[in-house]
């Protein structure tokens, strides 16, 4: 009898407790990289971007070249040259202003012309501060 006594008092607690009181999951941002001199300066400029993120998201790099890269590239069946590759909670295709972005290759102005993505660090701010609710 007591046991059904305290199972329904946690069950009304549990009831009762607003979902807000219980922390979020963290987002999680996936970076596949070409560890190499012309990217650098993103992976630079992404670090920092993070950063302001403190524990609103868990950042996991991959390094393309090593051993875990590949079965990471494998995983996500990536098969060709690709100097970055961004997925955040799963996805690297996510609508800004109902627009998909792909955050592939190096940002729009960055880096060779012929590797460049459709994408800017201003876009992925703008990603990050919509799905981390940081507006």
């Amino acid at each position: 009898m007591k046991k059904m006594i305290v199972s329904c008092f946690v069950a009304l607690f549990l009831l009762s407790t607003p979902l807000s009181v219980f922390p979020e999951e963290p987002v999680r941002i996936d970076v596949l990289y070409m560890n190499h001199g012309p990217l650098r300066p993103t992976l630079r400029e992404l670090n920092n971007l993070f950063a302001g993120y403190g524990d609103g998201i868990v950042v996991s790099g991959h390094d393309f070249y090593s051993e875990e890269g590949a079965r990471f590239k494998a995983e996500k069946g990536i098969k060709g040259h690709v100097p970055l590759v961004l997925w955040i909670d799963g996805k690297s295709t996510l609508k800004v202003n109902g627009t998909p972005v792909r955050f592939r290759g190096f940002p729009t102005g960055s880096g060779p012309a012929s590797f460049q993505g459709k994408w800017n660090m201003e876009v992925l701010k703008e990603v990050l501060d919509q799905i981390t609710d940081k507006n």
